[in-house]
């Protein structure tokens, strides 16, 4: 039986770089890499480019229930283990919840939440123990964030999603773990809609992703349940933990300079 990773998300950013750490065997052995993604000739290149593992790519959009069909008959008919899957796809918007509209806020559920709990689910029967599942969730699903509301929201849902999926499989031996990072200089801010309540939001700073990715990969075979790599965001995590949820929104307000300012 052939042990494989699945990762979505695979063309670009984090996704990219799981597949990069994937491919130099930070994840241990594997003989083939499953790259999903939209953009078929982005995927080709990541595969022509990977030298240590076969690398597949498998050009679907997750936001078609279509896509979940053909993914699970590939996994039925091959029988493969998946010793990994990342879910790695998803976007956000900025701005206020009316501003970002009930196309972009509803499409980042089906994304962020619907595809990826139709991802684990096709997965999960192919899963063996020391099977990891990894979750990208955001340090925006830890620490609540207005000006983005729905994405927010929808990490917080990948976030209890992956503890609860933890707890029950430990007894078969799969891990799952919630990867919360704060933002990073990937494509997620190539079109952020409000671009000024992106510029307040990123000055809490920028992190790595290859060391965000390398981080969740050594805490998800330790059985970790999830990963906080910046220092200053696990201490806003334990300040979310123990303060009133007004007393959060307060401080970020005055750190985002929207104190007084109606949306």
């Amino acid at each position: 039986m052939k042990s494989i990773a699945v990762v979505t998300g695979a063309s670009s950013g984090v996704g990219r770089e799981f597949v990069s750490q994937l491919c130099d065997h930070k994840g241990g052995p594997l003989d083939e890499i499953w790259i999903i993604a939209r953009s078929k000739d982005t995927l080709e290149e990541i595969a022509a480019s990977s030298p240590n593992v076969a690398v597949r790519p498998i050009p679907l959009d997750l936001m078609d229930d279509a896509s979940f069909a053909t993914l699970e008959q590939m996994l039925e008919d091959e029988r493969p283990c998946v010793q990994w899957l990342v879910n790695s796809a998803g976007f956000g918007v900025f701005g206020s919840y009316g501003d970002v509209g009930k196309d972009a806020n509803a499409n980042m559920i089906r994304l962020n939440c619907l595809a990826l709990v139709q991802m684990t689910s096709v997965c999960l029967p192919h899963m063996r123990p020391g099977s990891c599942i990894v979750n990208l969730a955001s340090i925006a699903g830890v620490v609540p964030q207005p000006y983005l509301a729905t994405y927010s929201a929808s990490k917080a849902f990948v976030l209890e999603l992956s503890r609860m999926l933890n707890h029950e499989l430990r007894g078969a031996g799969i891990h799952v773990i919630a990867v919360c990072p704060k933002f990073m200089r990937t494509k997620f801010l190539d079109k952020p809609g409000d671009g000024d309540a992106a510029t307040a939001m990123t000055r809490i700073g920028f992190e790595r992703v290859d060391r965000v990715v390398r981080l969740a990969l050594r805490l998800a075979v330790l059985g970790y349940p999830m990963s906080i790599s910046s220092p200053t965001m696990q201490l806003a995590a334990l300040a979310a933990k123990l303060l009133p949820r007004e007393c959060i929104f307060f401080v970020e307000d005055l750190l985002f300079g929207r104190l007084g300012k109606k949306a």
